[in-house]
């Protein structure tokens, strides 16, 4: 007896399982959930409360992964336009808007809910809710009209360690405020240089991406030198605020210059290569920093 086939139109569950996991964006939500928890280690005065942690980083990690589905689906247009997204699952018609709507606003909501019920701090719950709305209704529609785009999409990228903060200490410290810095100044030349890579693609979806504009590339690259050097001092902060020591200094600083460094390079050779060459320095400069501060609380 031959096995029953399954239609073209269905697609397998394993298969909508993949799909749904791809609409969570799963690797950017790693780093994203590291830097939560980082932000409640920091946070922590004394002995980490574990279920406390665990509590924040879940419901920060529902409240991710809808915001990545909401993203999606209002980027579905100018995904199926570009090479590098075209085959996610919208674009790709294996999914459909209506069931990608239901899940970015169930998992996202149900997260905020989460935060709100699982944690004493309040004020968690609420820097997840205003990341959510800004990710999905500020920077996504502004990706097609303004080059500054990328600034205010820094904004909601920055807050994941201050919702780990907050968790613990239901304030938003001096010590909160320097690790938003720090993420917010690292994703400028973290983003130009993907952007950079993948200008044709922007380009051919009608993104307003800074290296789609700038063809020459040196306006992007001073950004990029820029945002970098401006990074240095910001690094360095938490040794004046007694977060961490001179071995910390001196290999924030390290790695900071190394990050400058690629920069550099980039703004003297505006290729692609330079261009991946800054953004390897990047996914190392940042988990390196976070690691660098940890172990300077043990």
């Amino acid at each position: 007896m031959k096995p029953l086939l399954l239609s073209k139109s269905v697609p397998a569950a394993g298969s909508r399982a993949a799909d749904y996991r791809d609409l969570t964006k799963p690797r950017i939500s790693v780093l994203v959930l590291f830097t939560v928890a980082a932000g409640a280690l920091l946070a922590s005065e004394s002995v980490p409360d574990p279920v406390l942690i665990l509590h924040t980083v879940l419901g920060t990690a529902l409240v991710a992964a809808g915001a990545s589905a909401l993203n999606q689906l209002l980027e579905r247009n100018s995904d199926a336009l570009m090479r590098r997204t075209e085959n996610r699952p919208l674009p790709a018609g294996r999914l459909q808007s209506i069931e990608v709507l239901l899940f970015g606003i169930v998992v996202s909501s149900a997260g905020i809910f989460y935060l709100a019920v699982a944690l004493e701090e309040p004020v968690a719950a609420s820097i997840a809710a205003f990341t959510l709305a800004s990710y999905v209704f500020l920077y996504t529609p502004l990706k097609r009209r303004t080059t500054l785009n990328t600034l205010v999409g820094a904004v909601p990228g920055a807050l994941p360690p201050m919702i780990g903060w907050t968790a613990v200490r239901g304030t938003v410290d001096a010590e909160a405020i320097v690790l938003f810095a720090l993420l917010f100044l690292w994703q400028v030349p973290h983003f130009l240089a993907i952007a950079w890579i993948y200008r044709e693609d922007y380009a051919r979806a009608g993104l307003q991406m800074l290296p789609v504009i700038d063809e020459s590339g040196s306006m992007t690259g001073r950004q990029m030198v820029g945002y970098c050097l401006a990074l240095i001092p910001i690094s360095l902060a938490p040794v004046g605020l007694h977060m961490a020591g001179p071995i910390y200094f001196a290999g924030a600083l390290a790695i900071g210059v190394g990050f400058l460094l690629t920069a550099i390079g980039f703004l003297r050779q505006r290729t692609e290569t330079h261009a991946r060459r800054v953004l390897r320095a990047s996914l190392v400069y940042l988990p390196a920093v976070f690691a660098l501060l940890l172990l300077a609380r043990i």
